[in-house]
């Protein structure tokens, strides 16, 4: 696929990588393709797309959103590897990619405000393959991820989201499920936390990801299957 703007996302989801895993015992390939985006205001965005496997009904699409990009986050850090892995094995196309001003991407780092542009380049290109289209952050990008909420969104997971007090998070007034996927011993916002701050958002689950902090280290297995849990309860399986 090469280069594309998001608005040219009607371009077959070719063949590019296969990567190769292993589920239960049998080895899965999955096929990636490395692309460029270009937000509404013109930012070239690193991207990654992992078709769903071809012998599994779809269930939709998902955006992965990285950590932030001052503190070393990109595309390819563990959490949002093991997560964009995972999914395709389960039926859903997913995208990956670096915020602006972090990794391949373009432009500048603005804090996490423009950086909304850039998950919605992502959803630009998904939503011609897909109805149904999560998006699935994790640290820095689950909160830019939750102030993401256009129309084609169906709903968020957030994986270690630092809930700072008093911050606005548009998701929290939405109606539209969303998760909280908070470490037991979390350095930024811990579970206690992140129920008091989350209380009154409508159609919330949280779930403690118990024996880690903020980084998830050992536990990347648990958040893959919460996250593909929650998405597999909303997003009935539909033939290929």
């Amino acid at each position: 696929m090469g280069n594309l703007s998001a608005s040219s996302a009607s371009v077959f989801l070719g063949l590019s990588l296969l990567s190769a895993t292993i589920e239960h015992g049998t080895v899965t390939f999955v096929s990636i393709e490395t692309v460029t985006l270009t937000t509404i205001d013109g930012v070239p965005i690193a991207a990654d797309i992992a078709t769903a496997v071809v012998d599994r009904p779809i269930r939709g699409g998902v955006v992965l959103a990285h950590p932030h990009p001052l503190y070393g986050g990109d595309r390819f850090n563990p959490v949002v590897d093991a997560v964009f892995r995972a999914l395709p094995e389960r039926g859903f196309h997913t995208v990956r990619f670096d915020f602006r001003g972090a990794g391949g991407s373009g432009g500048e780092h603005d804090d996490g405000d423009s950086e909304r542009l850039d998950v919605a380049a992502a959803i630009d290109f998904l939503a011609p393959f897909n109805d149904d289209i999560w998006v699935i952050g994790y640290s820095f990008g689950s909160i830019v991820a939750m102030n993401v909420v256009e129309p084609r969104v169906s709903g968020w997971i957030a994986v270690a989201p630092p809930l700072a007090e008093g911050a606005t998070v548009l998701a929290g007034r939405d109606p539209r499920p969303k998760m909280l996927l908070v470490p037991e011993h979390d350095q930024f916002c811990p579970p206690g936390r992140a129920r008091e701050r989350s209380q009154e958002w409508p159609s919330i689950s949280i779930v403690e990801v118990s024996g880690t902090d903020h980084f998830l280290q050992g536990r990347l297995g648990m958040v893959v299957e919460n996250a593909v849990g929650f998405l597999e309860g909303f997003s009935p399986s539909t033939p290929t």
